[in-house]
């Protein structure tokens, strides 16, 4: 462990928030708890709280670092960063945060905060030309140049939002465990969900990814792909074009930013 204490970084996400202690480029713990629009700042700092006191990480906090796609949950963990922990170096990441990444949009604000941070850290950690594929409510990908520049990606439904779809439109279908079926070609209903989202969303990654390398001039194998989100364990090992998994690049990326906005000492 540093000397200073340990940061704490929140991805605040349209279905899950995920909370992570780091030290130095090492995640030593971490949460995953629902995104409840309907939680108050009072109650995002009492679980807050009771996960932190509770974790076996001896160090203080030095800080905390904040990116959400929920404009409506970042206002009330404003409220509560600012009552219980306004002692500490903060950074919400916003238009106008530090990153060092070129942001090559038409509309550079309107790209999700979590996306820049997964941009920089892949930029940093692996260098362009990169992609970074996330597995979260919505699939997104993200591109990364060969100057460690951000030049945009695509959006997709996520796996369990269409999963769920699926169930309510399909009179004849219902919901299922996203599990690996038995064979592509299914022999009953349930695999055949199975298969068609399974097999279905890696041929998604790996058609899109090739079509991006094309796009941008260079070879695939020349491109660092990485998968992170909470759903990539589920798909990764089926999509051909993935070279890393890395389920804490939005979370690292947040502790480079702070990095960059927070004087050291």
């Amino acid at each position: 462990m540093t000397t200073d204490g340990v940061l704490l970084c929140a991805d605040i996400g349209n279905s899950h928030t995920v909370v992570g202690l780091l030290d130095d480029g090492h995640v030593v713990d971490h949460w995953r708890v629902a995104t409840d629009e309907r939680r108050t700042s009072d109650e995002w700092g009492v679980l807050l709280g009771s996960l932190v006191q509770d974790s076996p990480v001896p160090d203080p906090l030095r800080g905390v670092a904040v990116c959400s796609t929920v404009p409506g949950v970042l206002h009330e963990w404003r409220d509560m960063l600012r009552t219980r922990y306004g002692d500490l170096p903060q950074v919400v990441v916003e238009p106008g945060i530090r990153t060092g990444l070129p942001v090559l949009t038409d509309q550079p604000r309107e790209v999700g905060t979590d996306r820049i941070m997964n941009a920089l850290a892949a930029a940093r950690l692996f260098g362009g030309p990169a992609v970074v594929v996330d597995f979260g409510t919505a699939t997104t990908f993200d591109v990364v140049s060969a100057r460690d520049e951000y030049v945009g990606g695509a959006i997709a439904p996520g796996i369990d939002i269409s999963l769920e779809a699926l169930g309510r439109r399909g009179a004849q279908l219902r919901q299922v465990e996203l599990l690996r079926p038995r064979t592509v070609v299914a022999k009953n209903t349930v695999e055949a969900v199975q298969s068609g989202m399974l097999y279905g969303y890696a041929s998604l990654v790996d058609g899109l990814v090739i079509r991006m390398c094309r796009e941008l001039g260079v070879p695939l194998e020349e491109v660092t792909v990485i998968a992170t989100g909470g759903l990539a364990p589920l798909v990764v090992e089926e999509c051909t074009v993935v070279t890393d998994h890395q389920p804490w690049l939005t979370l690292l990326g947040l502790e480079m930013a702070f990095a960059r906005n927070v004087p050291a000492g």
